[in-house]
């Protein structure tokens, strides 16, 4: 078995009747920057078609939820934020989602094959605490992503830090198993205090409390600030381990979005909420897999970005795998709930999920070998 799962996309049939004689998509121009003209189509996560003058439909570039499609001087479509769309944009109006109005919401695209078994079926993957974790199928599909050239985002959380699975994060990323991370300011604050300090939190390995702990954080950001940034830290040798020096040593690009609630925050970190979307959906654009641990903020911020496939030049249109793991099956069930319907939950800590998944990596490349 090689990918996510054994589903397969089936594409429209645009030769029936209701299609072939659907008009082409309708588009306004918009009035005002950031102004959507009224019956905007609001576009969702699944694969979407729209019918130009020409009467050939195509799939819009950089698809998402939560946006509108806008067509080019060459006859394109693209996805855009309703920010993004500037005055004059051709933004394409209508609501129906049936191809009746030249648009076209392929929901049922992706179809499991007869007899198909034991596989992650995205679409339909129900949450619970009670489901098995299949960390050998998530494994191949790490390794098929890596010998495939793809591109795998991970998203994490600060308990990913405190629970000490930090080191097998770092595993991952000098590996060749991750090539974006996106996080929070509070990642990157207490992997550099494990750094720094030897602390997380102002606790050891063991869980200790140490004199002084409360501001062992606010030590270890001081210590980057001072360097000027993160990069800068890794090479004064300030920053010896951890997370964020090795995505610094391999090359691996790294985004720590901020909140309200940061301390510091760290040189680099984005504290402009809307930048910092836009900043994430760089990233999103060309995600083949996305991987989420442990923060409900970023999980349910990607997710909205995501779209549930991606266009793969020899295999066409694929399934984009999503892996949210969480201790709370609320954190996904929501992820769901919000339209990342291809979301896959896994019920689990942080620590035992990446300690288990590099074991399961480490024996399909032995295999493979």
């Amino acid at each position: 078995m090689n990918g996510a799962s054994a589903l397969r996309y089936v594409s429209p049939d645009f030769t029936v009747a209701r299609l072939a004689s659907a008009p082409g998509a309708r588009t306004v121009a918009a009035e005002s920057d950031g102004v959507l003209p009224d019956g905007f189509f609001a576009t969702t996560n699944l694969p979407t078609y729209v019918k130009g003058a020409d009467g050939r439909w195509s799939l819009p570039r950089e698809p998402r939820m939560d946006g509108c499609i806008v067509g080019d001087s060459d006859g394109r479509w693209w996805v855009r934020e309703g920010r993004r769309v500037m005055r004059g944009d051709r933004v394409v109006v209508g609501r129906a989602e049936d191809g009746t109005e030249g648009v076209l919401v392929h929901a049922h695209g992706f179809q499991v094959p007869p007899g198909a078994q034991g596989d992650f079926h995205f679409m339909s993957s129900q949450v619970s605490r009670e489901k098995p974790i299949d960390y050998r199928l998530i494994a191949r599909m790490l390794v098929d992503e890596r010998s495939r050239g793809g591109r795998v985002i991970w998203v994490t959380g600060p308990a990913l830090v405190h629970s000490r699975a930090r080191d097998n994060l770092v595993w991952f990323i000098r590996n060749g198993f991750v090539q974006a991370l996106l996080a929070g300011n509070a990642v990157g604050a207490h992997d550099i205090e494990a750094a720094v300090v030897g602390t997380t939190l102002g606790m050891t390995d063991a869980g200790e409390p140490t004199e002084g702990g409360h501001a062992a954080h606010m030590r270890a950001i001081n210590a980057v600030r001072r360097a000027g940034s993160i990069a800068n830290a890794v090479r004064d040798g300030i920053l010896r381990d951890g997370i964020m020096h090795a995505c610094v040593v391999e090359g691996v690009p790294f985004l720590l979005c901020g909140s309200i609630r940061d301390d510091g925050p760290l040189p680099g970190v984005i504290t402009d909420a809307v930048a910092a979307q836009d900043a994430m959906r760089a990233h999103t654009i060309g995600a083949t897999m996305a991987v989420m641990i442990a923060t409900a903020l970023h999980s349910i911020a990607v997710g909205n970005m995501l779209p549930a496939y991606y266009e793969d030049p020899a295999r066409g249109i694929v399934e984009l795998p999503t892996i949210c793991v969480d201790v709370s099956e609320f954190l996904v069930s929501k992820l769901k709930d919000r339209g990342t319907h291809q979301a896959v939950g896994v019920v689990t800590n942080a620590q035992d999920f990446m300690s288990i998944l590099r074991a399961a990596v480490e024996q399909e490349i032995l295999e493979r070998s």
